[in-house]
């Protein structure tokens, strides 16, 4: 009886250890499986889900939110998929979003992605069916491999091509690699080169050594260039230049015009159809301009006879009195 019992209870304990083991792991792929939390149902059609089935995750910004509820066929040739999304995650899911079929990992299984939305946009709902957005398949990214493992297997041949002529000496850059004369002039061309550098470079210095001087307080190019009173004196002195020539100009031509004048009055003296002229020139008409000024000046000296007898004559006697009487009194007034 007492083995019955040690036996009994050992199986016992067995059952229970086996049966905690049992929940234990129903706990956990209900827990991976989101299968004990709140969630939505978030339909999407795809026109080709890559081999997608019922069980695989649902991911947004790299977070596990859900998982996959089943896979059907759509209207003739599309793919329908229901998804669980949890309740949590339902806020940052926007009714804009789309989905996308991915991979976990390079080879991993097919995971749905939701991708996109705006803060602006009200999240989804229970029902709401995602835009979607069509992924590359892995048939199309080993093509695109393929193609660019093509593209590099050309370019490396023509690359060992292009070596191969430039050790054989061909082409400009062969020549300069295989030709010693080639290489010669190089050599003299980069000797020039750093010949030209240096006297380039003494040249700078030299311009560095006249700013110096240039900046120096106190040179004449200094003051000119820096000080404002000495270029508003010479600013001043030049528009004074300018007057003194504008004004030499006016008085050459003053003088011309005077010149002028004079030659003109020069030539009418000089015109014998002129009366200065004639004067001037015609010595028969300056004697008989002689001989009228001697007879006007003999019939002055006549007139002045005639007018002093005739104060003396006594019939106009009391004429020249009656007029010194009227002198005397206009005096005496004064």
């Amino acid at each position: 009886m007492k083995g019955d019992n040690k036996r009994g209870i050992i199986v016992g304990i067995f059952v229970a250890l086996g049966l905690l083991i049992l929940v234990a792991g129903i706990l956990i792929l209900g827990g991976q499986q989101k299968r004990f939390t709140s969630s939505i149902r978030v339909n999407a059609i795809f026109d080709d889900v890559g081999g997608l089935k019922a069980g695989n995750n649902v991911w947004f910004s790299g977070v596990k939110i859900g998982t996959v509820r089943r896979v059907f066929f759509y209207g003739t040739s599309q793919v329908e998929v229901e998804m669980n999304i949890e309740e949590k995650s339902q806020q940052y899911i926007r009714k804009d979003a789309k989905a996308t079929i991915s991979s976990d990992g390079l080879i991993g299984n097919k995971i749905v992605l939701i991708i996109g939305g705006t803060p602006k946009v009200e999240p989804v709902e229970d029902g709401d069916i995602l835009k979607t957005q069509a992924a590359l398949s892995s048939d199309q990214i080993m093509e695109t491999l393929q193609e660019n493992n093509q593209n590099l297997l050309q370019v490396t041949k023509d690359f060992k091509e292009m070596v191969g002529k430039i050790k054989r000496g061909k082409g400009t850059v062969g020549a300069v690699l295989t030709d010693t004369m080639l290489a010669e002039n190089f050599r003299n061309t980069i000797k020039n080169m750093e010949a030209a550098s240096k006297s380039a470079a003494r040249v700078s210095g030299s311009l560095s050594q006249f700013a110096a001087k240039m900046n120096t307080k106190g040179a004449l190019a200094n003051e000119l260039v820096t000080d404002t009173t000495v270029f508003r004196s010479l600013r001043a002195s030049a528009q004074k230049l300018r007057q003194a020539s504008d004004n030499a100009v006016g008085v050459t031509n003053q003088a011309a015009v005077i010149t002028r004048n004079l030659e003109q009055t020069t030539n009418k003296l000089n015109s014998p159809n002129s009366p200065l002229g004639v004067l001037m020139q015609d010595e028969e008409t300056a004697k008989n301009l002689k001989n009228t000024l001697q007879n006007l000046n003999r019939g002055s000296v006549l007139l002045n006879e005639d007018l002093e007898a005739a104060q003396h004559n006594f019939l106009l006697k009391g004429y020249f009195k009656k007029k010194e009487k009227e002198k005397q009194k206009e005096v005496e007034k004064q």
